[in-house]
């Protein structure tokens, strides 16, 4: 893989730009589409949000100023993308997104993507008792293994907040998991 200054110069060149960005797609779409699971966990939902993700990237790289690594900007861009989805599922069917949540949870059972045995069923419905935030900060840690200072650029929050949000998302899931 190129080095990143290259990697955007290719992408913002018209020559190069196709090319460059099939790469990116190549590169980035297996833990984009984790990570992205992880919070719509629906397969066809998590597909329409990663396409999104990339078009929204394709659209905007030319505002990408460098201030974060490349990877970090677009796993913010497919956080809030995977959000934004959740909220306007929710509101299109007038329901909350915890209920949105709770029906994607429900189905995942019958998902033949889903590749998770009873705990893991249990640990996902856990999770979806979890306040939003800490729910996001879960999944990434949990999940994807991101550092805390990782964390703390892609969600724009302090180290120290981010450490107590995965400290209390625990305890509730462990009180869960003893409790259900």
């Amino acid at each position: 893989m190129k080095d990143e200054k290259e990697i955007i110069a290719a992408l913002l060149d018209p020559k190069t730009q196709n090319r460059a960005f099939e790469q990116l797609i190549l590169d980035y779409q297996k833990p984009l589409y984790s990570h992205i699971r992880t919070i719509v966990l629906n397969h066809d939902d998590t597909d329409d949000v990663l396409q999104n993700t990339f078009i929204k990237v394709f659209r905007n790289i030319h505002t990408f100023k460098g201030e974060s690594k490349l990877f970090s900007w677009i796993y913010r861009i497919a956080t809030n993308e995977a959000i934004t989805f959740i909220n306007k599922r929710a509101k299109m069917n007038t329901i909350s997104s915890e209920e949105v949540q709770n029906k994607h949870l429900n189905n995942l059972e019958s998902d033949v993507y889903f590749e998770g045995d009873a705990i893991q069923l249990q640990l996902q419905k856990a999770i979806a008792t979890l306040p939003e935030k800490q729910q996001l900060v879960f999944k990434m840690k949990y999940f994807q293994e991101i550092n805390y200072e990782e964390l703390s650029e892609l969600l724009s929050t302090s180290v120290g907040a981010l450490k107590a949000s995965y400290h209390h998302a625990v305890k509730k899931i462990e009180e869960y998991m003893n409790t259900h």
